[in-house]
């Protein structure tokens, strides 16, 4: 729409007005702008959330669309500062260039500008709208002051209340293709009026810029220097006009309008002549003071000049950076997925994604979002070979774009395009090191143009997929190698031993490759004994795990020959020896006669196991221990003998279950104590799990664990 002509009451000046006329937006952009003076912002805009759980920008103030244009449909999902306060129901406030490194880093590489945010969510008596935000020029205090705060929330709730009132008198505000640019009233072109508005800000002749980027006025001295007339240059977009002026001057006029503070930079007119950039922002536009550079004045060849390059479009090179930036986070092929459908979804507004990898001749879904089971189901039955869009762009190369059915028909008439229920389409071959390793396909409900710039960018985005793809699949690969083989490792059932009573547990890390080198084992040896171990390789790889794996044999088989702990932990010791191996592993060694109702200790540098006596008394096993596995060929591992009545409970455990970073391992390990006082008379299974729930609901285990149970019990016919 456009507001230029007429005034709405309270605005104090005409508002310079783009996009859609829809209804009900007037009054929420009255107030919107109107709060954001109030609080001194020099921009901000209005959220609303979609049916498809998508934040769609609705309203933007002081800011040109096209430095919003990244941001204009940002999933609820996404780590953003507009999205948060949604989920989460309180306050963003990022208040420096340091912040927006710890707490959006994504954000902080495309736009490394110095400025502050505030951002909280909208809501009205249907629910939740959205969010609101607020720009304020240059690092702001920490914590947000108290005025900033309690205005912007004062700010949601108006905005809150006049969306009610909208919505009850049938006008919902809602998004419908572009949001509504609102800014402080921009003089015409070539007016007294600009040339006023320009002095206003500078105290000497230069050139203005407004809010959209093109000159509204231009001094005869900035003309000169610029070498374009005035009447050429007022009302273009300089950069456009003069492409050597993308660099410096466009990004400076970008970091200018975003940040809200003054910068400058120096710039080569061809073929020789320096230039200073000043740039000085408000509401209304940029103010750019022109001036010869000092001393900058040689001599350059034409060949010496850069190519004249179109600037590319903001949001393009935002989203290409945004998605490099993203995709280092991910990890396997589920990461890589969740994390392109959550930034090119939204972003490009498709409502279906998959990602399709070759694998045994078939292109396979590897993951997908959007799309019904039957559909995935004939994505998966494809063969590589077939003729379908995903295999044409594949083996091609070459990305497919399709804007409808007749456009798929046209290039796959006999129906392989295997119509998915969508309207438009765009295929993007994955090539990864110059191997095609799949298809990654952007699929729209209704019929989608694809602009020659979103088709240049889509196709740049796919090669990042690939390479993310294709590292993820190799990590998945080794994952599943290293998981196998710890399965095939650690023992899939304890043996049952009369009179005893048993239980284990392993949970592995949330961090690395989820594999390591702890273990248990539980050894009968004859009649009325049994031996018990449990160990920690150093390290979290497959090689920690296949160490792992022949500590577990090599003690497993000293047990079977001598039943002295303390032996059993010295040969095994040489053996680690002699692999001559840089790891280290702690190691406990339990025997158990359960005829006399005694058990013998040796320890190599492993946590004190706990005893729970029948009483329902916790103490730590004294053992004098030994020095751990590896380390010195010749060791002594003492022994320790201690009562095991029946009833007793013996808790052996890797240091997984007890340490975490900033604890102190004792204090730990007298919290396990407490717990197992306290759930010791469970049985064996609850009291495992009790034992490790703590570990099952950390978000971050840097240490894998293992717990094994014993308890003596009366034997039948006793």
């Amino acid at each position: 729409m456009s507001g230029g002509d007429e005034s709405p009451a309270g605005w104090g000046e005409t508002p310079a007005v783009a996009g859609d006329g829809d209804d009900g937006l007037e009054k929420p952009a009255e107030h919107l702008q109107q709060g954001l003076e109030g609080l001194g912002a020099h921009a901000g805009g209005l959220f609303l959330l979609n049916p498809e759980q998508v934040l769609e920008l609705t309203i933007l103030v002081g800011l040109p669309r096209e430095f919003a244009g990244p941001w204009e449909r940002v999933s609820l999902a996404a780590p953003n500062p507009v999205a948060d306060p949604v989920r989460t129901g309180e306050l963003v406030w990022v208040s420096s260039q340091e912040g927006w490194m710890r707490h959006y880093p994504r954000i902080a590489v495309a736009v490394p500008y110095d400025y502050s945010l505030a951002a909280v969510p909208v809501s009205g008596s249907g629910g939740s709208y959205g969010s609101v935000f607020a720009l304020w020029p240059g690092a702001q205090p920490y914590p947000i002051p108290d005025e900033l705060r309690d205005g912007i929330w004062s700010l949601a709730a108006r905005l809150g209340r006049e969306l009610d009132r909208s919505t009850a008198e049938g006008h919902r505000p809602r998004h419908r293709g572009e949001p509504l640019i609102v800014s402080a009233s921009s003089p015409a072109p070539g007016t007294a009026e600009a040339t006023e508005r320009m002095y206003a800000r500078l105290p000497e002749g230069v050139f203005a810029l407004d809010v959209h980027g093109s000159i509204t006025a231009v001094t005869p001295a900035a003309a000169r220097l610029l070498g374009e007339p005035a009447v050429r240059l007022v009302g273009a977009r300089p950069w456009e006009l003069l492409p050597w002026l993308h660099d410096p001057l466009y990004d400076r006029y970008r970091a200018a309008a975003i940040s809200g503070l003054p910068t400058s930079d120096i710039g080569l007119r061809p073929p020789d002549q320096w230039l200073n950039f000043e740039v000085y922002p408000d509401t209304s536009g940029v103010s750019v003071r022109v001036s010869p550079a000092p001393g900058q004045r040689v001599p350059v060849q034409p060949a010496d000049l850069a190519h004249e390059l179109l600037p590319a479009p903001t949001g393009a090179l935002y989203h290409v950076l945004h998605l490099a930036t993203t995709l280092t986070e991910a990890i396997g092929v589920e990461d890589v997925v969740n994390l392109v459908a959550d930034e090119i979804m939204p972003a490009y507004g498709g409502q279906a994604l998959a990602v399709l990898a070759t694998d045994g001749g078939r292109l396979q879904i590897v993951g997908q979002r959007g799309y019904p089971r039957e559909v995935v189901a004939r994505y998966t039955e494809s063969p590589r070979f077939a003729f379908t869009p995903g295999a044409r762009a594949l083996h091609s190369g070459q990305a497919g774009f399709y804007e409808s059915v007749a456009d798929l028909d046209r290039d796959f008439p006999h129906g392989t395009g295997r119509h998915d229920g969508m309207a438009s389409w765009a295929f993007l071959p994955l090539i990864a090191s110059g191997r095609p390793i799949g298809t990654c396909v952007l699929a729209y409900a209704r019929p989608h143009h694809f602009t020659a710039t979103e088709r240049a960018v889509l196709v740049s985005l796919g090669g990042l997929i690939a390479q993310a793809l294709d590292r993820a699949r190799h990590y998945d690969m080794k994952l599943e190698l290293a998981r196998g083989l710890q399965h095939v490792l650690l023992p899939q059932a304890l043996p049952v031993v009369p009179g005893l009573a048993t239980s284990a547990r392993y949970l592995p890390g949330t961090e690395g490759m989820d594999i390591g080198g702890d273990f248990y084992d539980l050894v009968p040896v004859g009649r009325d004994a049994a031996a018990a171990v449990i160990g920690d390789v150093q390290g979290h790889n497959v090689t920690a795990a296949a160490l792992m794996g022949q500590i577990r044999s090599a003690v497993h088989a000293y047990t079977t020959a001598d039943t002295h702990p303390g032996q059993v932990l010295a040969s095994t010791n040489r053996l680690l020896a002699d692999l001559e191996t840089s790891l280290f592993a702690s190691c406990a060694c339990l025997r158990l006669d359960l005829r006399h109702r005694e058990a013998c200790l040796a320890s190599a540098g492993h946590p004190h196991p706990l005893v729970r006596t029948p009483d329902g008394a916790v103490q730590a096993l004294p053992t004098p221990g030994g020095l751990l596995l590896g380390v010195e060929r010749d060791s002594d591992y003492p022994e320790s003998w201690f009562p095991m009545p029946v009833g007793t409970t013996v808790v052996l455990y890797t240091d997984g279950l007890v340490e975490t970073p900033g604890t102190d391992f004792g204090d730990a390990v007298a919290e396990l104590a407490e717990e197992v006082s306290r759930a010791g008379s469970l049985p064996l299974e609850d009291l495992a799990d009790a034992l490790v729930r703590r570990a099952h609901i950390a978000r971050h285990r840097t240490d894998d664990i293992a717990l094994l149970l014993l308890r003596t019990v009366q034997e039948s016919g006793e």
